[in-house]
């Protein structure tokens, strides 16, 4: 089975500090907030959700398409995904932006302060799956997960009009998207990928029940 993933592809940069952000913030100055925080561990790790699932896919021997936006300091992030079984080639690089990346802190209480720059994931809206399924083996499943939000709504309007079969994973990406986009994120899918609380946001977000939910996809 051919399936192509679309999705974010990013580095996360975790980082640990060993007392409590709860200790170092004053009532009274909250207005005029400045911490930096002496961390005693940082972890580089390759993640992006369709980088993510891409590769676990390659693990099972399905030669997995990813499809996503980069930047330049993608090449050996690229080769080790290569090595892992993912075919690479519908990945976009834009040489005008850093690859996304996730910056997280966690406190001893687990308490987390994060930050998400997009970067060369805001060129995934360019990608034309249409083209892209023309140059590359047409695949049997589309897997549009979070990604920059036009993105995706181009992807599953891209499926439907090629009659591929996709599955949509909203997930995080809920936050920012409107009703109308939303309905038109999952409608028709073949598969809707949530959790308990984000099925009741979709649900939310889309004035449907849960079983009109069921019924549009």
């Amino acid at each position: 089975m051919r399936i192509a993933v679309t999705g974010s592809i990013a580095t996360d940069h975790l980082m640990v500090f060993p007392g409590r952000f709860a200790d170092q913030l004053l009532p009274d100055r909250l207005a005029h907030l400045s911490l930096s925080f002496l961390v005693d561990d940082l972890e580089v790790r390759r993640g992006g959700v369709a980088a993510n699932i891409a590769f676990g896919l390659g693990g099972l021997g399905l030669s997995p398409l990813l499809v996503g936006a980069v930047g330049a300091d993608f090449a050996e992030y690229e080769v080790w995904l290569k090595e892992h079984g993912v075919d690479t080639s519908g990945v976009r690089v834009c040489a005008q932006r850093q690859t996304a990346r996730f910056v997280c802190i966690t406190d001893q209480d687990a308490n987390q302060i994060a930050a998400f720059y997009a970067g060369a994931m805001a060129t995934a809206r360019d990608i034309d799956l249409a083209a892209l399924f023309t140059a590359t083996h047409r695949p049997d499943l589309v897997l549009v997960s979070p990604d920059d939000p036009e993105a995706m709504l181009r992807h599953t309007a891209a499926c439907r009009a090629l009659d591929i079969p996709f599955a949509a994973d909203p997930s995080q990406q809920l936050a920012r998207l409107d009703g109308e986009q939303t309905r038109a994120l999952v409608q028709g899918a073949t598969y809707l990928f949530t959790n308990a609380y984000e099925a009741a946001l979709l649900a939310e977000r889309t004035g449907w029940s849960h079983q009109q939910v069921l019924d549009r996809v």
